[in-house]
């Protein structure tokens, strides 16, 4: 399949739905008793809920998905783009105000509900007259049951033949780290895009296992929604998480062979097979230390000595191939984006083998730029950019993207379109340099970098991953624009609440950082920084407008 010759995401499901056998397995709810759907039963829904979708709405209407990721969640997406909608997926996790600002902004006119959990955050902005609703299991109002849509005898086998590269596909919502989400809206060239310049990536490994996804990250999330794609376009299998708690058990019955997720989740994995690790004693001990040493080694393409070689024969077998069979034993990447991965992290999880390939984009940009690649892993960098898009570092140091994957604009919001997107250039708000061999490389976010009272330019995000590496420490937020020196809020557990202890860490910590980036005081708190105390986005990013209004008076009282 050629995919610079594919008109639309609908076109690419269907043109593969007639490759692959239709009796294969294709996606699977890892809850309880829920079944395994082949590519023919998932074809003939999507056929039977196009059609009625089509009878509900006029060409171009807005389609709100409300869900947790399960099969039904992709059956919707595709139907709604079939039947000539915008799909409008949105989180779970969002504040009653992002829930009434996005269904004012947007105004869809059907909404597509999991269950009353769901419907009940948005009940009171719906309004009834206008507004259809399909549910995936049972609520109290009036809405349009799926099982029921299915059950259909009478429905048309089309397929929107209408669609073109670039038309808008979806509007997915940014979570933003303050103010309202805004509505970017993407076409289907620029997924298909994205697609295109992951199918080289992944082709490799593809080729070497069967590719099996496990699903995690939100489907309203941009990285998870392009990633459907990709797993039609591979043929794959694909796991549907049961929840966050249940990742790791979820991986074991799994068996993935590529799984995407957000630095967060690789920083807590670090945390806990490293808290592992130092429990060993004695030749485990030893054998575990030169894993790691070896394994940097080998990333860094450096050479091995012959004795060398002997020892690692033994770490591979003897180390890494238990910590790969605890994640299902066929892993054969871990994809990060979404965030800055810490380059120590990252150099941790491939010496141990489990490959983690970091990679860079926006919601804006459909949302990949650009992604490491297999077997030729740079930590430090989010690698070269996708062959399908260009990129470009301004004189101040932004960097720019062009290409198809750029969104079409933002819902409504003209000013803030052009602002942004200048000349076909999207300007990232992120700062960033381009190596010698052409990877990227990112080293901060234009708006987040502190100014200190010298006038040096500092990174948070780079201190704050270097200190969540230690284990004892869970969150940090690293403050002190316009001052003489940096301070943090630093989230530890209630036995870890010892001031003197936490006191030696972060000097033991600040050995690795220039005088400018050194934490001179801290103010240690239990409370996390989570999705629903509104001090994290859905993907896990620091809110820091927000933690640093509620923290104000501690951060200031620092600097006493």
């Amino acid at each position: 399949m050629k995919l610079s010759e594919i008109n639309s995401l609908v076109e690419l499901y269907f043109k593969k739905s007639k490759e692959v056998d239709g009796k294969k397995p294709f996606l699977k709810w890892l809850k309880p008793n829920k079944p395994t759907y082949n590519w023919e039963s998932i074809t003939a829904s999507i056929y039977k809920l196009s059609f009625k979708i089509k009878s509900l709405i006029d060409e171009g209407d807005r389609c709100l998905i409300l869900s947790e990721n399960r099969p039904y969640w992709l059956i919707s997406d595709i139907a709604i783009m079939n039947a000539g909608g915008i799909s409008v997926p949105i989180f779970t996790t969002y504040s009653s105000n992002d829930y009434e600002y996005i269904l004012n902004d947007c105004k869809p006119s059907l909404i597509i509900v999991s269950n009353e959990t769901q419907f009940k955050k948005i009940k009171k902005y719906i309004n009834n007259e206008t507004q259809k609703i399909i549910s995936f299991e049972k609520i109290e109002s009036e809405s349009l049951l799926i099982s029921d849509i299915l059950n259909e005898k009478n429905f048309e086998k089309n397929i929107n033949k209408n669609l073109k590269r670039n038309m808008p596909a979806c509007i997915i919502y940014t979570s933003g780290t303050s103010g309202n989400p805004k509505g970017v809206i993407l076409s289907h060239g620029g997924i298909l895009a994205n697609c295109e310049g992951a199918e080289e990536l992944l082709n490799p490994l593809v080729k070497k296992k069967e590719p099996i996804f496990l699903t995690w990250l939100p489907l309203s999330h941009s990285y998870e929604h392009a990633v459907q794609f990709i797993q039609i376009l591979l043929g794959a299998k694909v796991f549907y998480a049961e929840n966050l708690d249940k990742l790791i058990s979820n991986m074991s019955v799994a068996k993935p062979t590529i799984m995407t997720a957000v630095p967060r989740f690789y920083q807590n994995l670090f945390n806990k097979i490293n808290a592992n690790l130092n429990k060993q004693k004695g030749i485990k001990k030893v054998l575990i230390n030169k894993t790691i040493e070896l394994g940097k080694k080998i990333l860094k393409k450096q050479d091995l000595r012959f004795y060398e070689k002997i020892i690692n024969f033994f770490c591979h077998y003897l180390v890494r191939k238990k910590i790969q069979k605890q994640f299902g034993g066929n892993l054969q990447a871990f994809v990060s984006g979404g965030g800055a991965l810490d380059k120590n992290v990252g150099e941790f999880l491939n010496a141990v083998g489990l490959p983690t390939l970091q990679g860079y984009g926006l919601t804006e940009t459909s949302p990949v730029v650009s992604c490491n690649l297999p077997g030729n892993i740079k930590v430090e960098t989010v690698g070269p950019p996708f062959k399908t898009n260009q990129v470009k570092i301004a004189d101040d140091g932004e960097i720019l993207v062009k290409g198809e994957n750029v969104m079409i604009g933002y819902w409504n919001k003209k000013d803030e379109t052009n602002e942004i997107l200048k000349e076909g250039w999207l300007h990232t708000g992120d700062i960033g340099e381009i190596d010698a061999n052409g990877y990227l490389k990112i080293t901060d976010r234009k708006k987040d970098i502190i100014v200190n009272h010298g006038g040096d330019n500092i990174s948070p995000s780079k201190i704050e991953n270097h200190v969540c590496n230690n284990e004892k420490i869970k969150q940090c937020l690293v403050y002190g624009d316009k001052k003489n020196y940096l301070v943090a809020i630093l989230v530890v557990e209630k036995e870890n609440k010892n001031d003197s202890t936490i006191r030696s860490i972060i000097e033991n910590l600040n050995k690795d950082l220039s005088i400018i980036e050194k934490i001179k005081k801290f103010k240690l708190i239990e409370e996390e920084f989570t999705i629903e105390n509104g001090l994290m986005t859905p993907t896990l990013k620091l809110k820091r407008k927000k933690i640093v209004e509620k923290y104000k008076q501690d951060l200031e009282n620092l600097y006493k």
